[in-house]
C-alpha cells in the first residue's frame, strides 16, 4: 500500500485528496496516466451521488463568487408544465431571453448551472412540485431577472419608464434573484443546497463557457502512510504541515476521515492565493562626472 496525492483545480479553487492506495488496485487499472485531463461530469441520474454533488461543488467554486446571482424558479397552477422536458424547454428559453438581453446591454456572455428538481404524485404519473435553482453570473438588475420569467414579450423602453406597464407582465410562477455571498469555501454551501433533498428526482445542465475541473497527475510515494496518520491525529491536522506542501494556495478546509479497511484519508480545500503584483524597482542614481 503506498499514500496517493490526487489534486482537482477549477479557476482558482483546488481540491487534494491523500489517499492510500494499494499496487493491486493499480494494475486492475488500465489506461495511461502523468497527463492533465477533465474530471468527467456526473449523469442526469447521479446527481443525488457524493461525486455529483463534489463535481458541482467544483465547478461552481471555479466559476461563480460574490456579486453572481442564484435565481429561484417555480410555476402557478396556469403555467404548471406537463412533462419534465416541458419545464426544461421552458426554462431554457428564459435563459435564452437573459442571454439575449446581456449581449444587448454589452455584458458578457451568461454563464449559468441549471438544476431542475421535480416530483410526481403518488401514480407516477403527473408531475408536481417542478422549480429550477440556477446560478448565473452578475450584471442584470434583480428586478429584471425575475421579470423576464414570464411568457410575455417584454418592451424594454416601457419596462424601464412605466412602472404600470412593468407591474402588469404576469409571471409564469414566483422567481427570486439573490446575490450571491460567499465564505471561506466559496459557494459551497449554495452548490449543496441546491440538491440536497434525496427525495426529489433532479436534473441539470450548465452552460458550455464555464471553466471546467481538470484533474491533475497524481503524486505517488510523495507520504508515508505513517506520516498521514500522525498529520491526521494531530491538533492542527496538518495544516502547518500542508502550507509548505502547497505554498500558493491558502488552506481553507482539512478533513481527515478513518476507514477501518484502508485508514486514513486526508482531504484539503484551498484557494489559489493572489498573484503578486511586481514592485517598481528602484534604479540606482548614478552621479554624472564633473566636468
Amino acid at each position: 500500500m503506498f499514500m496517493r496525492e490526487k489534486k482537482v483545480d477549477c479557476g482558482q479553487y483546488r481540491e487534494a485528496d491523500i489517499i492510500p492506495r494499494t499496487e493491486k488496485a493499480e494494475k486492475v487499472v488500465k489506461g495511461k496516466r502523468g497527463k492533465r485531463k477533465k474530471v468527467s461530469e456526473p449523469k442526469q441520474k447521479d446527481l443525488n451521488e457524493k461525486n455529483a454533488k463534489r463535481y458541482l461543488v467544483q465547478l461552481g467554486n471555479g466559476n461563480f463568487g460574490t456579486g453572481d446571482l442564484h435565481v429561484s424558479c417555480t410555476y402557478d397552477k396556469d403555467h404548471l408544465p406537463g412533462s419534465i422536458e416541458e419545464a426544461e424547454k421552458i426554462v431554457n428559453n428564459y435563459l435564452r431571453r437573459i442571454a439575449y438581453r446581456r449581449g444587448k446591454l454589452g455584458l458578457d456572455p451568461l454563464k449559468y448551472i441549471l438544476v431542475t428538481e421535480y416530483k410526481f404524485d403518488k401514480a407516477g404519473q403527473m408531475i408536481k412540485r417542478v422549480h429550477h435553482h440556477i446560478i448565473m453570473n452578475g450584471g442584470l438588475s434583480r428586478d429584471d431577472v425575475e421579470l423576464m420569467w414570464t411568457a410575455d414579450r417584454i418592451n424594454w423602453n416601457k419596462a424601464q419608464n412605466d412602472p404600470q406597464y412593468r407591474a402588469g407582465i404576469k409571471q409564469m410562477g414566483w422567481a427570486n434573484a439573490d446575490r450571491i455571498q460567499t465564505n471561506e469555501n466559496g459557494i459551497e454551501a449554495l452548490c449543496k443546497y441546491i440538491v440536497k433533498d434525496p427525495q426529489g428526482k433532479k436534473r441539470w445542465s450548465s452552460s458550455r463557457n464555464l471553466v471546467r475541473p481538470v484533474e491533475l497527475p497524481n503524486a505517488d510515494y510523495k507520504y508515508t502512510k505513517k506520516q498521514i496518520e500522525k498529520l491526521a491525529k494531530s491538533d492542527d491536522c496538518g495544516k502547518e504541515f500542508f502550507k509548505k506542501q502547497f505554498p500558493n494556495y491558502d488552506i481553507v478546509s482539512i478533513e481527515p476521515v478513518y476507514y477501518e479497511e484502508t485508514g486514513w484519508h486526508i482531504y484539503l480545500k484551498m484557494w489559489k492565493k493572489p498573484d503578486k503584483k511586481p514592485g517598481k524597482k528602484k534604479g540606482r542614481k548614478t552621479g554624472g562626472k564633473k566636468k
